[in-house]
């Protein structure tokens, strides 16, 4: 899979996200408390709402519309409603930009 540059390093401000929509697809780019950068499948894995207009609090992203959680890390769901994980893309930044990697 290539690497695609979502954004600047400067574009998320650390404990936020933002969305990033790439052939049809949407994604959701973190900066997370601990310096590093995280991407995750953009829409909630309950409803597919876009997650870019939810909380981000503790390395975990919760939904706008149902309060579901996700660690934004890994994935793995951790409060209902949601149940099923949300796919994690690797991440790299090179020169202050941030890379996914993407199909």
């Amino acid at each position: 899979m290539p690497w695609t540059d979502a954004c600047a390093t400067g574009d998320i401000d650390a404990e936020d996200l933002i969305r990033f929509d790439r052939g049809g697809a949407t994604y959701a780019i973190y900066h997370g408390a601990d310096g590093k950068f995280y991407a995750t499948a953009g829409l909630c894995t309950h409803e597919n709402v876009h997650l870019c207009d939810g909380l981000v609090l503790d390395f975990m992203i919760e939904c706008p519309k149902h309060n579901g959680q996700f660690d934004y890390r890994t994935g793995e769901a951790k409060r209902a409603p949601v149940c099923v994980n949300l796919k994690t893309f690797p991440v790299k930044v090179e020169d202050n930009r941030v890379l996914i990697e993407v199909p």
